[in-house]
């Protein structure tokens, strides 16, 4: 079989460049609670679910002991009305452009809830706003917000049956790197028959990261947080070959590219990849079909043991006969990431 296909022009190239320290765009809290900053202040920063402690606010496999993942922070209320409602301001974290707006809660576990596309550091970052009472009067898709503007009023909404008591009232907060513009696609083969009432915005085509370790670590390194350093630290989970050598998140996070002059040279016959827990590809480093062993489309490289047992709600690998392999959600993720 031949592999002609090269890197696309100047892609490694990029990717090195943007290795480079920039200039940091730092993120602010959505609401005026800043309990996250104060020693012990987690039970008033986190909405915790009930009978659990704050952790189960917090981003990751923290909820189901561990088996089911929450993809961000559930922020707590601090202010409200004479009823007990609600009346924080939700302001936009960076500077960005509304991509999307959901106001018909009983489409969505969100309820009601805004993503906002942001640029930071040459990435392409989105942050997600849910669980709101009311959006702010004329927001739209397309339209520009600036840091700190008020974009919403928290609240409560929801379509799930866990309904949302005025005593945890918050805004589900996340941060996003975006998967893959044929979702619409992908989503109709994958899953015959069922709605996607969200086009592209459906939460599964955001892989999420941890927007409390991005606020404490912004405020420790201060002007010398990098975003792209961060990402590039995650724990790998898992590394997986891909045998495809060109789909949308190479074009749009050239970032995490790291070079590999062999395939350069002789032509990119695919991708190894370092994985996080939530799939996030944070180290993408191109193969030439001679540093490649075994056949198929994905290829489990290796596990990290550890990593797995302290966060495996998304099932990513699995252990049959004493031996991991890829599991079946592991292999619809790497198909969203490439198709």
């Amino acid at each position: 079989m031949s592999f002609s296909l090269r890197l696309p022009a100047g892609l490694l190239l990029l990717g090195a460049l943007f290795a480079a320290r920039l200039p940091a765009q730092p993120f602010y809290l959505p609401t005026a609670n800043t309990a996250i900053y104060e020693k012990g202040g987690e039970d008033r920063f986190f909405a915790a679910t009930p009978g659990k402690t704050w952790v189960s606010g917090t981003f990751g496999c923290v909820r189901d002991d561990g088996w089911r993942l929450h993809k961000g922070l559930d922020i707590r209320s601090i202010q409200r009305d004479r009823y007990g409602e609600p009346t924080d301001p939700v302001k936009a974290t960076a500077d960005g452009v509304v991509v999307y707006i959901n106001n018909r809660p009983s489409l969505s576990n969100y309820g009601n809830y805004i993503v906002i596309r942001h640029i930071i550091e040459g990435m392409e970052i989105y942050s997600l706003y849910a669980h709101l009472s009311r959006i702010q009067p004329g927001l739209q898709p397309g339209q520009p917000v600036k840091t700190g503007q008020v974009i919403a009023i928290m609240g409560r909404t929801s379509n799930t049956s866990e309904h949302i008591g005025k005593d945890r009232a918050h805004v589900h907060f996340e941060l996003n790197l975006f998967n893959n513009e044929r979702f619409d696609a992908w989503f109709r083969k994958s899953s015959p028959g069922e709605r996607n009432d969200h086009g592209i915005w459906n939460g599964r085509n955001l892989i999420g990261f941890d927007p409390r370790l991005v606020f404490l670590e912004e405020q420790q390194l201060g002007p010398k947080f990098s975003l792209v350093q961060f990402l590039r630290s995650r724990t790998e989970l898992c590394r997986v070959f891909v045998r495809v050598t060109d789909f949308p998140f190479l074009r749009r996070y050239p970032q995490l590219i790291v070079p590999n002059p062999r395939a350069q040279k002789e032509g990119v016959a695919g991708y190894e990849m370092a994985l996080d827990f939530d799939a996030l590809p944070f180290e993408i480093t191109p193969r030439a079909a001679s540093e490649i062993r075994g056949s198929g489309k994905f290829q489990l490289l290796s596990v990290n043991d550890a990593e797995e047992e302290k966060n495996p709600a998304r099932r990513l690998v699995v252990k049959r006969g004493g031996r991991w392999e890829l599991g079946p959600h592991g292999i619809e993720e790497l198909g969203l990431l490439t198709d």
